[in-house]
Order: C-alpha cells, then structure tokens, then sequence
C-alpha cells in the first residue's frame, strides 16, 4: 500500500506494467500497491495525460489475476447489492463519501485538473460503477478508507496475500505460468 507522493518506481516496474496490460503503461507516477512477490499490482496514473487529456481513475488495478478476479465479481451483479447497501446504510454511505474525498486529495498531490475536479472514480461518492476501481483505491490506500473495495476484495477469489504473478520474461514458455513465491524475494504469503 501507498499513497502519494510515491516511492521511485523502475523501468522494469514500467516494463511489466505494460506485460500486464497488454499495452505500453501510460504516465505512470507511482505503484500504489505491489504483490507480495513485489509485482505491480496498482499502477497510479497522472490526473492528466501526456496528450492533455483528463484522466480521472488514479488508482489503476494492473494484476491480471486481482483484474480477472474482480471481472468475475461484477458479473455476478454484485454491483447492484453494493449500491443497495449504500441506499439502506447510512454508515457505508458516509464512509464512502469519505473514500471519495481520500481518492480526491491523493489525486490532488500529483496535480490539479479542473475539467476532473469532484470526480472520482469506480462511482464515488454516491454509486457503483466499476469494482476495478474501487478494489484498486482499497489495495492502494489499504484497509478501511473504501469500503466497497474492501468488500469487493473480501469476496474475490484473489488475494493480494497469495502471489499468482505470470513470468512475463522473454525466457517463459508461451504459455506464462504462475511464479512461486520464495523466501529468497520475501514473497512468502503471510
């Protein structure tokens, strides 16, 4: 977990970044969570693009694995419980105000977009769009400050505890494979 500012991240950071992805990372600023092999797991992106576009989402969930896993979730329409319970818990509500007012000053220190100013994402403050979002605000600022992510998390069969990451070198089979954690890279899970 971490907020802004980040720590430095590498090019090797950027490279599989961009394995994850399928696609060249784009204006990263900081990795806002990593797995406990040290992977990438969410990717912090600049409020604004290099090409001047807004960029609302901050906190990018990057992890093929946290990103399947949370696919899985939304199409169970989990979704549509979670802004049932917003509806109905005054206390989820608050707390989720208070998540989108967390997202938005983290955002904040990296820069100020006026065209974005007040807006979030994944839905904040007042519903559920998007859990990759969301899940990814909750791996990045950590347990607590959003609650729809930590309930997404709490329901996905991924764990940010339990390293599935894919060998993305160039001496992998085609076919990636999962990469054990070690005691040598202090990936053990906890």
């Amino acid at each position: 977990m971490t907020r802004p500012p980040f720590e430095p991240f590498t090019q090797a950071d950027i490279e599989l970044v961009s394995a994850q992805l399928g696609r060249p990372a784009r204006n990263v600023v900081g990795i806002a969570a990593r797995c406990v092999c040290g992977a990438p797991t969410v990717v912090a992106t600049a409020p604004r693009l290099a090409d001047g576009t807004p960029f609302p989402t901050l906190y990018y969930l990057c992890h093929p694995g946290a990103t399947a896993a949370i696919s899985s979730l939304e199409a169970t329409q989990v979704m549509n419980e979670y802004n049932d319970l917003l509806a109905d818990d005054d206390d989820v509500r608050a707390a989720y105000g208070r998540a989108h007012q967390s997202f938005l000053d983290d955002r904040e220190k990296i820069g100020s977009v006026p065209e974005i100013a007040g807006i979030s994402s994944g839905g904040m403050p007042s519903r559920v769009k998007c859990l990759h979002a969301l899940a990814a605000h909750s791996l990045a600022a950590g347990p607590g400050v959003n609650p729809i992510g930590d309930l997404a998390l709490e329901r996905a069969t991924w764990s940010p505890t339990v390293c599935v990451c894919l060998d993305y070198s160039a001496d992998a089979a085609e076919q990636p494979t999962p990469v054990p954690p070690t005691a040598e890279s202090g990936s053990a899970p906890e």
